[in-house]
């Protein structure tokens, strides 16, 4: 099993702190964040965002785009590459230092357990935060992790800390990029619309690159799934055709496993991973390009 020593910090805000558990749990909201709030960890949520939303314009994505879409990084097969996410440490509880890989496998297992027959389901599931290995890069935390959003047009408000981290973006005094359309059309459909650069868009890329099988909402899953924006927040929908609207039952459906709690019971990933070979071989086989 491949694990880098020291680890990699990595906080994934989008799994670990979403708003409506933290105002459920702590009262803490993020639209209304105080630069008093002594809490390290949300504090790093608040600067991980504000980070992001400063910088993630269309010129930038499209600079990322084209680095990472040259797939000459590394070579593996899947769970291999899978095991790098073991790396990774939780920042915000590092003491426990959980590794990242267990989080896959949980996911895989959830949806195993309610969509039996589903074997893509299952690999959708083992895979989808398998982009977050572009933090082995240097790609900063704001450029791997938490909720994407659209670039090229105006920013919805349901995006996480909308009202108070976009001063600095420069595409939001932009007249091409600061409208409700910006540079899109109405219904042109998410294919066509380019989200902030993460780990769900690269892994989608990864895997259409490489001759994944599963079925297109499965990749769409994988591409959307941080689009919390869309599928929880309920924005964006101008943008949207009806493949998109037909793609989001999975996605809700998907969502429901993709929830991350130390408390869960941690699964056995060494006797769960012939089974998910057998996955990988049927949909993603050999030697993967990242």
């Amino acid at each position: 099993m491949r694990i880098l020593n020291p680890p990699v910090f990595l906080l994934d805000p989008s799994e670990e702190f979403r708003p409506d558990t933290v105002i459920r749990e702590t009262g803490w909201e993020f639209r209304k964040y105080r630069s008093d709030i002594d809490d390290p960890a949300l504090n790093s949520v608040y600067q991980t965002y504000f980070d992001m939303h400063s910088n993630q314009t269309v010129d930038f994505v499209n600079e990322k785009m084209a680095h990472w879409t040259k797939f000459d990084k590394f070579k593996l097969p899947m769970l291999e590459a899978l095991d790098l996410l073991n790396s990774f440490v939780d920042s915000s509880d590092p003491d426990i230092a959980l590794p990242n890989a267990v989080h896959a496998y949980q996911t895989a297992e959830r949806i195993r357990a309610t969509y039996p027959n589903e074997e893509w389901f299952h690999f959708a599931g083992l895979v989808h935060d398998l982009g977050k290995v572009m933090a082995l890069y240097d790609e900063p935390q704001w450029a791997v992790v938490g909720d994407t959003f659209p670039v090229g047009c105006a920013v919805a408000p349901s995006v996480v800390l909308q009202e108070s981290t976009f001063s600095n973006n420069p595409d939001t005094k932009d007249t091409r990029y600061n409208t409700k359309l910006g540079m899109y059309e109405e219904g042109c459909g998410l294919d066509n619309v380019t989200m902030s650069w993460g780990h769900d868009e690269y892994m989608y890329r990864v895997l259409k690159h490489n001759n994944c099988t599963i079925p297109q909402h499965g990749l769409d899953i994988i591409r959307y799934h941080s689009f919390y924006p869309w599928h929880t927040g309920g924005d964006y929908q101008h943008l949207c055709n009806q493949k998109d609207r037909d793609t989001l039952q999975w996605i809700l459906a998907f969502n429901k496993f993709d929830l991350y709690t130390k408390k869960d019971k941690i699964p056995d990933m060494a006797v769960l991973r012939p089974y998910y070979q057998t996955l990988v071989d049927k949909f993603c086989p050999g030697d993967i390009s990242f």
